[in-house]
């Protein structure tokens, strides 16, 4: 081989390296953008992460559940402005219909008696939990895609506050709305006195609560009843108060004498 095409070859090969080397280094410093199953297979959606991801953490990839807003008009024709939600029912709610995650989140009076994270609900993220065509004008295609699973369980989370009325168990004649009038509509008539110690978890304000409670009592309603949306009642945690009688109830046999202790965890989570 002469020299003359040695030295052509030899460039041409020196051509090759630097341009895969530049190409190996501006591939290097590209950004990996997360394909969708990689996202939803991130650690923080499974423990332990979960236990330790902040709103900040969470809302990076779902910031539309708190700005979304409900529709203006259903797909029936029904204006929102025209009609009340049962949520509105309660003097404790103002303005207009709002989602679900703004009611207990960033709304007024969410803020002021909840400190509701976005894992006090959400504790993983099972791909396998999901609820297609869940849209109102979304059109099922077969039986199956209308199978409605959850990825927050109702009994061991909603149930926290969205319980029955326990009014038996309380010894009450009746449903609060049916003998409210005649215990004055007064909640802290007895809780000053029974159950003292209440709403110690990380998810709520307890101070604020029993101020408000104590001049309003469907503050204490709005959540222990009023907005019921399950048949039974929460098997709350039994937390001793100063002068608690030492017989247990038959009802209480079985309670726990603290709350779940993620929910005890500084009230620091705060």
């Amino acid at each position: 081989m002469n020299k003359k095409l040695l030295g052509s070859l030899l460039l041409v090969i020196a051509v090759v390296l630097v341009g895969a080397g530049l190409w190996w280094t501006n591939a290097m410093k590209t950004e990996v953008r997360p394909d969708y199953l990689r996202a939803v297979y991130d650690p923080i959606h499974f423990k332990p992460a979960i236990d330790k991801a902040t709103n900040e953490q969470c809302l990076a990839c779902h910031a539309e559940v708190l700005s979304d807003k409900v529709r203006p008009t259903s797909p029936a024709g029904v204006k929102a402005a025209d009609a009340k939600a049962w949520y509105q029912v309660v003097s404790t709610y103002t303005g207009e219909q709002d989602t679900f995650h703004r009611r207990h989140m960033v709304t007024d009076f969410s803020k002021s008696v909840m400190n509701m994270k976005c894992t006090t609900c959400h504790q993983g993220n099972d791909p396998r939990e999901e609820a297609p065509g869940s849209s109102a004008t979304a059109l099922p295609q077969t039986t199956t895609d209308i199978t409605l699973r959850k990825h927050v369980n109702p009994e061991t989370v909603c149930l926290l506050c969205h319980g029955k009325f326990p009014h038996q168990v309380m010894g009450l004649p009746g449903d609060w709305r049916e003998i409210r009038e005649s215990m004055g509509n007064n909640c802290m008539a007895c809780h000053q006195a029974i159950r003292t110690t209440r709403h110690q978890v990380n998810y709520l304000k307890a101070a604020e609560i029993e101020k408000l409670g104590s001049a309003n009592s469907e503050v204490c309603y709005g959540c222990h009843g009023g907005r019921a949306w399950f048949r039974i009642s929460h098997p709350y945690a039994r937390n001793p108060w100063p002068g608690m009688s030492t017989e247990v109830p038959d009802w209480a046999k079985d309670r726990p004498t603290k709350s779940e202790l993620r929910f005890l965890e500084k009230l620091a989570r705060e």
